[in-house]
């Protein structure tokens, strides 16, 4: 590989990813912002505001983390991770209690309702696990920053159901946030002729879950049925 070329994937490369991740969201929510929260006919509930500023302040401060780091301003970027390190403990919490709400205010009491609520779950449980692993490893860099990749692409996943919505039948919709990931592990296949361990364990980990997630979703049984309608109440 040319070295510059080399040279600026191992500088810059969170960056464009974070770049990327942006450009999803305003794909996939872009355009609903407006008619369905801002202008909504119908009141939204308060949590859903909530929550839709806080992801994207987690989106622009990963932008914004990950820039420091390609312009080598560490001191700056350690500084600010007190305030991400809170912020990532708001979004598993917030986003948890705004799918619950959702489906109560809008009466969204039927199965299927009930059932994809496993998704939501599930990626809330996904962020909060990587998330605060990289919290936790935040001194050894190589874990930490591919743990932070990881813990914000699997929040791509409703983005990417609504880019791709009718498009692909829904048990795809982790294939972008699967793949999001892929291009960490090609990044480091480039850059250091292997893939990081955090990949080779966390990505089979992580397509598990979705994996259950999807069954719970799609084929409904009886006891997650049962669940889901008790936490929805």
């Amino acid at each position: 590989m040319n070295p510059w070329l080399g040279n600026a994937i191992n500088r810059y490369f969170y960056f464009a990813m974070s770049l990327v991740i942006a450009m999803i969201v305003i794909a996939g929510f872009g355009h609903t912002i407006g008619p369905r929260l801002l202008h909504s006919p119908v009141p939204r509930p308060l949590i859903l505001h909530i929550h839709v500023a806080i992801f994207c302040a987690w989106v622009i401060f990963f932008m914004l983390q990950t820039a420091l780091v390609g312009w080598r301003n560490v001191w700056l970027h350690r500084r600010l991770g007190v305030f991400g390190a809170l912020l990532g403990c708001a979004i598993p919490l917030v986003g948890t209690a705004t799918a619950i709400v959702i489906d109560r205010a809008e009466g969204h009491h039927g199965d299927g309702a009930a059932a994809f609520l496993a998704v939501s779950l599930y990626d809330m449980a996904a962020f909060a696990i990587t998330f605060g692993l990289a919290v936790s490893w935040r001194k050894k860099t190589e874990r930490h920053r591919r743990l932070m990749l990881i813990a914000t692409c699997g929040l791509m996943s409703a983005a990417i159901a609504r880019i791709i919505a009718g498009a692909v039948p829904f048990e795809w919709i982790y294939a972008g946030v699967d793949g999001l990931i892929l291009l960490g592990a090609l990044r480091d296949l480039l850059i250091m002729r292997r893939v990081h361990l955090v990949y080779l364990v966390a990505l089979p980990l992580l397509v598990f879950g979705q994996g259950v997630a999807i069954c719970l979703a799609l084929a409904r049984p009886f006891f997650w049925l049962h669940v889901a309608h008790q936490i929805i109440g």
